[in-house]
């Protein structure tokens, strides 16, 4: 199997919605302009670009993967940004915010992510997330599931499902046993928007690499493309030629 790694450049071009989403959490921080933020699976930049230019504070983004943090940096030369895998953040008392978003339901221990944010936060800081929750993208995994078991299963015979969609009420739980206050987890639905079939195919590649990561190179785009025409029977394309995906996302907020 290919070592999986994230393309910055085309997730970059084809992260539409997770920026739109990002905006609309960014605008329920309604901060004040002097706070410390801590941005966790920045990817390509532009997020952590956007809260640096909300806060006359410190702003900090980390990203587990090189090649996004490479990206960030050369995009944004002016904030400071560090190769760090979420489960072992190296801060402590330092920020007032931690943020994240579309990147956490990459990641299986929670436990660890959340010890992390609480040791980096200052007293009374705020965790605010937003990553993928139960039930989203359900009609993707069972296309992908019913195209694997047809036509690829020599190919993903040891699979291990690669993403983390928690429960509210089981993240609830966890975020008090680490000891945070003021909890909140909600389950958001969301309509992803993608503005043709080719954006779609797009965010197929850059963001559904562990299935595709399983092939041989030269079949990749052949199982994308089988894919695309197995989901478009299930959601056809909307009256514009848009491709919809009900997504839902877990949103978290709670204090140190």
């Amino acid at each position: 199997m290919k070592q999986q790694n994230w393309n910055a450049q085309e997730y970059a071009k084809h992260s539409k919605g997770q920026e739109i989403w990002a905006k609309e959490l960014i605008a329920k921080l309604a901060l004040k302009g002097s706070e410390n933020i801590l941005d966790v699976g920045c990817g390509d930049g532009k997020v952590t670009a956007l809260l640096a230019g909300m806060t006359e504070g410190e702003v900090v983004g980390i990203d587990k993967s090189e090649t996004m943090i490479d990206f960030a940096q050369n995009s944004h030369a002016n904030i400071e940004f560090s190769v760090m895998d979420a489960r072992r953040l190296r801060f402590e008392n330092r920020f007032d915010v931690v943020f994240s978003n579309a990147s956490l339901h990459w990641i299986d221990d929670h436990e660890a992510v959340l010890q992390g944010i609480k040791k980096a936060l200052r007293s009374k800081g705020r965790v605010v997330l937003q990553f993928g929750g139960y039930g989203t993208a359900k009609e993707i995994l069972e296309v992908i599931e019913r195209l694997i078991n047809e036509r690829y299963m020599e190919y993903f015979r040891d699979f291990k499902f690669p993403y983390n969609f928690p429960h509210s009420n089981a993240y609830k739980a966890l975020l008090e046993s680490v000891g945070f206050e003021e909890i909140e987890a909600t389950l958001i639905p969301k309509d992803m928007i993608h503005e043709n079939i080719e954006a779609f195919k797009g965010w197929i590649r850059t963001t559904w690499f562990p299935y595709t990561d399983r092939l041989p190179q030269h079949m990749i785009e052949s199982f994308i493309d089988a894919f695309v025409k197995e989901y478009l029977g299930v959601r056809p394309l909307d009256s514009a030629g848009r491709v919809h995906v009900d997504m839902v996302r877990l949103e978290v907020r709670a204090t140190r």
